[in-house]
């Protein structure tokens, strides 16, 4: 609602078709006296709008999104730019996990007493479905070498 309301992103028109959308396409999301409430033209565009999704989002999730696909057909290029349309790529979260393992690494690195080694063992330990089966077992092997010395 914030994205759609900020910065006149919608005008008095597509508000307008939208909302004639709604009430002549699907009458039971949009009573004809419930559209001339959110067309009234005495209320602030942003009122009316806000007043509109809210009125939306009481009546269920079906009505939310007949609302997106009139927002789609109405104003496509608004509703590729919803933040709820924007994807995450895969190297967002290949850069997090990167940022994650270095922390760890580090934290590891930084500590040399016995009871990190013990900490690093029991979560090796419990990861078999974060790194493989024999990555786990060298790495296993290495931290027992590294306690034994």
């Amino acid at each position: 609602m914030y994205f759609l309301t900020s910065n006149s992103r919608l005008n008095e028109q597509v508000v307008d078709k939208i909302i004639l959308q709604l009430n002549r396409v699907y009458p039971q999301i949009l009573t004809d006296t419930e559209a001339e409430k959110f067309r009234n033209p005495k209320a602030s565009l942003h009122t009316r709008l806000s007043y509109l999704i809210k009125h939306l989002q009481k009546k269920g999730d079906r009505h939310c999104q007949e609302f997106y696909r009139a927002l789609q057909i109405n104003a496509e290029q608004l509703y590729n730019d919803l933040p709820s349309r924007k994807i995450l790529s895969p190297v967002f979260f290949l850069t997090c996990f990167s940022v994650a393992a270095g922390f760890a690494l580090f934290w590891y690195c930084s500590h040399s007493d016995t009871k990190v080694i013990g900490r690093a063992r029991r979560i090796l330990g419990f990861s078999p479905i974060i790194i493989g089966r024999h990555v786990r077992n060298i790495c296993m092997l290495y931290l027992e070498d590294i306690s034994r010395n």
